[in-house]
């Protein structure tokens, strides 16, 4: 049996051992291949003898024929190639192929098996210069194969970004981009991969090679949607991180982990949902620490890069009491710059004028008119006007603290614009008990697509793909002393586990601290710093070591002040400059300390804050920050 291999460099083997001399000479090579890929695998004698040796006598062509023939008859045997008449027919168990192994598993949708077969271009490097016709073949074969290549990576690569594995995204859309490097295609992939997996200037740069290349090879520029996308890369928000600081940034910047599935899903559902030009929403539980901000970022990010208008708010607790705060936390976190919201009826904009700097700025006729006199009715109608222009998201995080006005005006918006491509994404710990929540959550997949997604602590196997992700020179035994270890101390919660993983990475001795949890009954939320296991808290403590001096008297300001935090008023707490105070809080989201909306900074996890404010930050001190803080 011939193992013929095709999809890059010919490779061939003879029942697994490498095959006589005389097999791989290149016209023996290339009537092989070409009978391979033959129609019934058959072809006349008269048909290869044109192909193969067009310019040599015909006698003498017959005969080179009957030479190629018999150095592959000696491999395959009598029974593997045939001749009758004229007719000359590799039968079905001399030879295996790639090409058709590929052909089975694209059929089947299997396409990570499918780009691990693609190694490059078609039969590369083979080449016969004195057959014409051959030469002409094999490159039509490799325009075939190239464009089913490509689908093959691509839909793997979109599969793998679906699901968080931007990494991996980014090295199939690379092989992509080197079999075909001026499809464009290819090219969006590698950027949004790269722009997800947090490095832009690496995507720009992608880009800009992409346009070089065109005008080149092909003579023309990139399409207007390529174009839209290079412009949204760098426009995204809080996906670069401080270059600078590469070892200690990247080693916090966790790869996702055990929440494939759950996000492969709400792109699912977001994506339906826009494609039908219908509304859609989802409800994601899960209790503290589970890493839902984390989860709807990453969901987020793929709703901007693909032209969504993506608008994101965390409440606080002083939502509660306020009306309407999450509505306006709305109008300040992106809805002013979804297309089409000029076109809402002045009503609605003077209502969002009245109560947002920047769109009475934007809109100073709105101060004219009349503000719409039911909240609800002008938050749909600019919703609306946003969403004839393009697909707009609603996300909030900590739902569970929206005031009760916004909560009822979601659903309001959900029903009222059924048949718009609105989405909506909200998320609330377990346990949280609000009957506006539980009405919200009944209209999902009952009025509008979409329902409830829960997301549970991490398994063994997740956290140990966490252990090898940070500590990577470790053996398997000591890979596994890690990996329970940190499964005992963070309660399988992704928050805390990469906090003990990174200060593992940074030197922390697992062994040397103890503490037991969690206790029975009791959530992270509910859990004071001071009964969290001592390896936590010192990871805390070895994570904050590692920031930069600015960054750590930023997240010292941010843990005493209350609520959401804004740039101005950490400037004055610290002392800092505002550009510094940035690039701080730049740092701070990169490495997952804080989460921004359009309002301010907060901690990701509250626990985290309770840490820092108490084991961090001195009595005095703690004092200082508050009294600075105040405005003149």
């Amino acid at each position: 049996m011939i193992d013929l291999e095709l999809l890059g460099p010919v490779h061939v083997s003879v029942n697994g051992a490498p095959p006589p001399g005389n097999l791989l000479w290149r016209k023996n090579l290339a009537l092989l291949l070409y009978l391979a890929c033959s129609p019934k695998r058959t072809r006349a004698r008269e048909h290869l003898v044109g192909l193969l040796w067009p310019d040599k006598p015909e006698k003498k062509a017959r005969h080179s024929l009957t030479v190629a023939l018999s150095d592959i008859r000696h491999v395959v045997g009598d029974h593997g190639l045939e001749t009758v008449a004229d007719q000359v027919r590799l039968t079905s168990d001399a030879i295996r192929l790639d090409t058709d192994r590929f052909t089975a598993l694209t059929a089947a949708g299997d396409w990570q098996a499918a780009a691990a077969l693609a190694c490059g271009a078609f039969a590369e490097g083979l080449a016969v210069p004195d057959a014409t016709a051959f030469e002409e073949w094999l490159s039509g074969q490799r325009r075939t194969w190239s464009g089913r290549v490509l689908e093959a990576l691509l839909l793997f690569a979109q599969g793998e970004l679906d699901s968080g594995a931007q990494r991996v995204a980014a090295g199939v859309a690379r092989r992509a981009v080197a079999i075909a490097p001026c499809a464009e295609p290819a090219v969006q992939t590698l950027m949004r991969a790269l722009t997800l997996d947090g490095d832009h200037a690496a995507a720009l740069r992608e880009y800009d090679e992409f346009v070089a290349r065109l005008a080149t090879d092909v003579g023309t520029q990139p399409s207007a949607a390529c174009v839209a996308l290079a412009e949204r890369i760098r426009r995204t928000p809080g996906v670069a991180g401080p270059r600078g600081r590469e070892t200690a940034s990247d080693r916090r910047r966790a790869p996702l982990v055990g929440r494939g599935p759950e996000l492969q899903r709400l792109v699912e559902e977001w994506r339906n949902g826009r494609d039908t030009g219908r509304a859609a929403g989802t409800l994601c539980l899960a209790d503290p620490g589970a890493g839902k901000t984390r989860f709807i970022q990453e969901l987020a990010q793929r709703m901007r890069l693909e032209g969504t208008a993506t608008v994101m708010i965390r409440a606080v607790e002083s939502d509660l009491g306020t009306p309407w705060s999450g509505v306006v936390g709305f109008a300040r976190g992106g809805l002013l710059e979804a297309g089409g919201v000029a076109g809402a009826a002045p009503g609605a904009l003077a209502w969002f004028a009245d109560r947002v700097p920047e769109w009475s700025d934007r809109f100073p006729a709105a101060r004219r008119a009349r503000p719409e006199a039911s909240p609800v009715l002008a938050f749909s109608e600019v919703l609306s006007a946003a969403l004839a222009v393009q697909p707009v998201a609603l996300i909030v995080d900590d739902a569970e603290l929206l005031d009760r006005d916004t909560l009822l005006a979601l659903g309001a918006v959900l029903r009222d614009l059924a048949g718009r491509p609105l989405y909506l994404l909200c998320t609330a710990t377990g346990a949280a008990a609000r009957p506006e929540l539980d009405a919200l959550r009944a209209r999902l997949g009952r009025d509008v697509a979409g329902g409830v997604v829960r997301l549970d602590v991490l398994g063994y196997a997740d956290i140990k793909l966490l252990a090898r992700w940070a500590a990577p020179d470790y053996d398997e035994a000591g890979l596994e002393r890690l990996t329970r270890r940190v499964s005992t101390d963070s309660a399988g919660l992704p928050l805390l586990a990469v906090e003990l993983l990174s200060a593992v990475a940074a030197g922390l001795d697992l062994e040397k601290v103890r503490g037991a949890w969690p206790e029975p009954l009791r959530t992270l939320e509910q859990t004071l710093p001071g009964d969290l296991p001592d390896g936590v808290v010192s990871a805390i403590r070895v994570g904050y070591r590692r920031l930069g001096r600015p960054a750590q008297q930023v997240l010292q300001a941010a843990a005493v002040l209350d609520g959401l935090v804004t740039t101005e008023r950490l400037s004055r707490a610290t002392g800092l400059a505002p550009a510094a105070v940035t690039e701080a809080l730049d740092e701070l989201e990169w490495t997952r300390w804080l989460v921004a909306d359009a309002r301010g900074y907060a901690f990701v996890a509250r626990i985290v804050r309770d840490v820092v404010q108490q084991d961090l930050v001195l009595p005095g001190q703690r004092r200082r920050l508050v009294e600075a803080a105040r405005p003149d």
